[in-house]
Order: structure tokens, then sequence, then C-alpha cells
């Protein structure tokens, strides 16, 4: 979370320019909006075009009068500070940030898009050289505990660790990264012979 001391925001009264002047000087796609100190929505630069030209108004008649709090969307749409990262996945695809609000309403900060991209490449590793393996297993109990097994066995250093296919009760999809040894061929086959069907090998 961006805290709110570090935010760019506007209050409800402000007008549609002075918002739009505000994202075009510091080259954001949004804000959030207060009222009385409280989140009230959050204006992006997407969303005032559209409300402009729903609104029928002259540009500048619309720019000059219409203010932020009356074009802000997502009013009631935040997450709190002890909110899974997960959750926030649910909300970015269609804002580039999220509001993060305290009890009584507060505006804490933001996430951005950008942030939440970040994290991501952080947990595939991307940032990090190595080598990225794709396989399946057959969902059974210990899988997990035989692939960390083996991973000691070999002294690989995992970089990141990824499941997929929750839903599927029978195979399960798994991408690993780890560090690039001299002893990779034998541990890719021993995966192999533990029941890993190997489905790519990518080295970065």
């Amino acid at each position: 979370m961006i805290p709110l001391r570090k935010t760019l925001h506007v209050q409800e009264n402000r007008t549609a320019k002075e918002v739009l002047s505000l994202l075009e000087k510091h080259d954001i796609d949004g804000v959030p909006v207060l009222k009385e100190g409280k989140y009230a929505g959050i204006v992006t630069r997407y969303k005032l075009f559209e409300a402009q030209f729903l609104s029928g108004m002259a540009t500048d008649d619309f720019l000059n009068y219409v203010k932020a709090g009356d074009i802000a969307h997502w009013k009631d749409d935040s997450i709190n500070e002890d909110a899974v990262f997960e959750k926030t996945l649910l909300l970015v695809k269609d804002r580039p940030l999220i509001a993060v609000t305290g009890k009584t309403g507060d505006l804490l900060g933001i996430i951005t898009r950008s942030d939440i991209l970040s994290q991501f490449q952080s947990a595939f590793g991307m940032n990090v050289k190595g080598v990225r393996i794709s396989f399946t297993s057959v969902e059974t109990e210990g899988r997990i505990a035989r692939l960390s097994e083996i991973t000691r066995q070999f002294h690989e250093n995992i970089i990141s660790l990824a499941t997929f296919d929750e839903t599927d009760k029978l195979v399960r999809r798994i991408v690993m990264k780890v560090e690039k040894k001299q002893n990779m061929d034998k541990f890719l086959k021993k995966l192999e012979q533990s029941g890993f069907r190997i489905l790519s090998i990518h080295e970065d």
C-alpha cells in the first residue's frame, strides 16, 4: 500500500478541470476523492471523459462546474488494510487503483495496478535468474512434500513455486523456479522418476 501521505488525492468539491489537470501533471490514471476526510470514490481519466460525453454538456462547462464528487466511482468499493492480497485481483481489472480504508471510512492509502503486477513478478521470481520448470503431478496427498524432499536432496534453492488447477481432482500443474546448478539434469530425472511429468524448461 502507498500510504495517504504519499498519495495524490482530491477533495470532493474540486472541479473536473482541477482533477484532470492533476492527472495530466503527474501522468497518472486516477486519484481517490475525499469528503470531510472520508473516502468518497475514485476519479479516473477514462471515467471523467466518459462522464463528460454522457452529460451532453459543453466541455468547458463540464470541466468548470462539475465536481469530483459528482463523477467519482467505486464509492462503496474499497478494501481494508487487513484484506488478503488476492482480493485486489478482483478489483483491479477495471480500475488503475484501489482505495484502502480504515474501519470508519478514512482513506489510509492506495494500491495501484502497477504495485500488484510488481508483486506478481516477485511471486514468480521474474526478477531473479534461474530455471523455470513446468510440470504436472497426480493430485494425491503429500505431492508437494515429496517435491520439497527432492529439492532438498539435490540442494536446490527454490526461487518461486506456484500451483494451478486447484479444482482438478486428478492432475495439478506446478511451476517452479530454481537456481541453475550443475546437477540440474539429475534433478529433473529424479522428478520424472518420482511421477512428476515435465512439460517445459526455460532458463532466464
